[in-house]
């Protein structure tokens, strides 16, 4: 039975969600220890796993390494540290003192505090359907520095060996899965960008090297942050695995003390014995009905003006695509970069967000309203972290940008950083974005950020390091404030493709831009990555020009078109120059998926064959008695004959019919033999299945 019960005489708390069961107690120095998560077991079953601490091996060997619920330095404790502190008089180790504990609902918080200074720990626990929350406070009544806080440690169970899945990648190829052999030692995942970044992301899954998409064992974590961050993978020469997470990198202090507590974000942790594909669905789930705001609605059909225009914007232009595009069905209209200030390329005027008058001479306001008259809403594209040198808001606050004394200010794309933990600088944001968004009726942001933090300093201010949490902080406040003000605005994350794709972004948004590379072959691989964890729900993909803006590759209409359907469409091309026949045929297919969308954004993901070759990839969403497939061809080869696609996630009691043939298929036949072959011939071939489960 899900819920949280502690069986006082054993010093016991055991966790139970839906599908999976989670236990830890104190041992006989108080320091909280991991007994069990996995399989679901009851109290009984528990307490025969609490066996008491075990005695060293010998002066180098200790059998209960990598079992403490925060690995804490001090003392003989030589595993990963997730939590090094440092108090005034040089003294490093932790010595644990349990005072107390609190259970409400399904929240579970365990108070400590040192056993001799005033630093108090608060480690919490709160179920989330399939999925166990944790992260951990600190606070203190004297200053104390804290050299590495992590969320919390995960420890794995036992096994023979461990496979280690997570995902890799650079700008423009974003999200490419990985699985490897976890080696022995530590082994670091991070990001030092001061964003989550592009080369990888806050999340590992691990099985034991024989489960499957469909079965075994997964352990899946995940962080809800979007600033640097480290995830560590230990293993030990005895088997033990453990992952730490947090938030911070090496050389960054955190400093705790009187009115300054400390909170880490959310490190969430999954088990489930279906496979990666269950693992996956699980996450989805969790995601929709814990993390993203107004996860039941319907995301638009988008249009970005971006890859038609550049920064070559004007009204006259902006009204032309607009008018296109809604004619196409799309419902969301989004003017992209160069509407601001002297922005006619990326050499100027970032940061100065009023209106281009040269550009727009009457304001944004007869666009605006032009937009809406076509029956869409109105976007448009901000980088609110970011200014020119060239600017006037540079000019008049050269302070505001992360920088060091002495030091030269590193510009990337000609940017440079906002110290968005200076009061100051998130107020002015505030003010110029809640005047953008009320007085021209904005009904959705694409929120950029278009380069990593350097000189990533603070003069003046005595605790600099606290920039790298407290920027982020301040970024989430202000979508938080934002979304408050305008009830009906929604946000999209993007930093740079997707530089900034975790679960604490997609707490305040509504959908990410997944990478700035839109060509539909490599996109298959991005999308295939993105989905291990993060739903379709948010997961914005363009259709756009051929050739491709990124790789050059041109690729059918219908291949871009059936790729991008399977995450959140947009459209991104020079609509007013395509060809008719490309135009009616657009239209057909944003009609088509209008009519599969229900089923895409809010159905159970089933991955049936992965993109790992040249060849045939496909995967299906379900959503009640409706199942999309998604098939695709990237290269036809002489003689290979075309296999039939076995489907999953049917009733094999139910005929499922499709309408555009009028065949009823078996469910039982569809699971264990697939849908019969049916791919046009050539390369980049693709094709959409509907099916609609008949009432027996």
């Amino acid at each position: 039975m899900a819920g949280i019960s502690f069986l006082d005489d054993h010093r016991t708390w055991v966790l139970t969600g839906e599908s999976s069961t989670y236990a830890l107690r104190l041992d006989e120095d108080d320091v909280p220890t991991h007994v069990h998560w996995g399989p679901a077991l009851s109290d009984a079953e528990v307490l025969e796993l609490s066996a008491k601490t075990l005695p060293w091996w010998d002066g180098f060997n200790d059998p209960n390494e990598g079992l403490a619920e925060l690995a804490a330095d001090g003392g003989t404790r030589y595993w990963t540290p997730a939590l090094q502190v440092r108090f005034a008089d040089g003294t490093r180790a932790l010595e644990w003192r349990y005072e107390n504990h609190d259970i409400t609902g399904e929240h579970l918080r365990l108070f400590f505090a040192d056993r001799h200074y005033p630093l108090r720990i608060t480690l919490h626990y709160r179920l989330r359907g399939a999925v166990l929350e944790r992260w951990t406070e600190l606070s203190a009544d004297t200053d104390v520095e804290v050299v590495r806080a992590d969320s919390a440690t995960w420890a794995v169970p036992l096994f023979e060996d461990y496979r280690l899945s997570h995902v890799t990648g650079r700008w423009a190829a974003e999200t490419q899965l990985r699985r490897v052999s976890v080696p022995h030692g530590e082994t670091g995942f991070g990001s030092r960008h001061g964003i989550t970044g592009h080369h990888a992301n806050p999340w590992v899954m691990v099985d034991d090297g024989t489960a499957t998409e469909r079965h075994g064992e997964v352990y899946g974590v995940a962080l809800a942050w979007s600033g640097s961050w480290r995830l560590t993978t230990t293993r030990s020469s005895t088997g033990r695995l453990t992952v730490s997470g947090g938030f911070g990198q090496d050389g960054v202090v955190h400093r705790v003390g009187p009115g300054r507590p400390l909170t880490t974000p959310v490190y969430a942790g999954l088990y489930t014995d279906g496979g990666f594909g269950a693992a996956s669905r699980a996450w989805h789930a969790y995601v929709l009905a814990h993390v993203l705001p107004h996860a039941d609605e319907l995301r638009p059909v988008l249009y970005n003006s971006w890859e038609a225009t550049g920064f070559d914007v004007t009204e006259a232009g902006q009204r032309a695509l607009a008018e296109r595009a809604a004619a196409l069905g799309v419902e969301l209209f989004v003017m992209d970069d160069g509407w601001f200030g002297a922005r006619t390329g990326d050499h100027a005027g970032l940061g100065d967000w009023q209106v281009n008058r040269a550009r727009f001479p009457d304001g944004l306001k007869p666009l605006v309203d032009a937009v809406h008259g076509f029956g869409m809403r109105f976007g448009i594209w901000v980088e609110p972290e970011m200014v020119n040198p060239d600017s006037d808001i540079y000019r008049a606050h050269p302070d505001w940008v992360l920088h060091h004394p002495h030091r030269r200010r590193s510009e990337l794309r000609r940017q440079l950083v906002l110290n968005f933990a200076r009061p100051d600088v998130a107020e002015w944001a505030h003010e110029w974005l809640d005047r953008l968004v009320g007085e021209h009726g904005v009904d959705f942001l694409k929120w950029d950020m278009n380069r990593p933090f350097s000189e990533a300093g603070w003069p003046g201010e005595s605790d600099q390091d606290r920039l790298w949490v407290e920027h982020t902080r301040a970024v989430y406040a202000l979508l938080d404030r934002l979304r408050a003000d305008h009830p009906g605005l929604r946000i999209e994350s993007c930093a740079g493709g997707g530089g900034r794709i975790d679960l604490g972004v997609l707490a305040r948004t509504d959908q990410v831009w997944t990478s700035d590379n839109t060509d539909a072959l490599d996109r298959l691989r991005i999308q295939h990555g993105y989905g291990q964890l993060y739903p379709a729900r948010a997961m914005s993909a363009w259709v756009t020009d051929n050739p491709n803006f990124v790789t050059a590759r041109s690729v059918p209409l219908a291949f871009r078109f059936h790729v991008a359907m399977a995450g959140v469409l947009g459209l991104g091309g020079d609509v007013v120059h395509w060809p008719a026949g490309e135009l009616a045929a657009a239209r057909d297919l944003v009609a088509l998926y209008k009519d599969i969308r229900p089923v895409v954004q809010h159905g159970a993901l089933y991955r049936l064959r992965p993109p790992v070759d040249d060849g045939v990839t496909a995967l299906q969403y379900v959503l009640g008695d409706r199942v999309v497939v998604f098939e695709y061809r990237q290269a036809a080869h002489f003689g290979e004959p075309e296999r039939p696609l076995r489907l999953a996630g049917l009733d094999p009691a139910h005929r499922y019919l499709d309408p555009a043939s009028g065949t009823a298929h078996s469910g039982a036949v569809l699971l264990a033999r697939g849908l019969p072959p049916g791919l046009p011939t050539g390369d980049f071939a693709s094709r959409v299945v509907r099916l609609n489960r008949l009432k027996i």
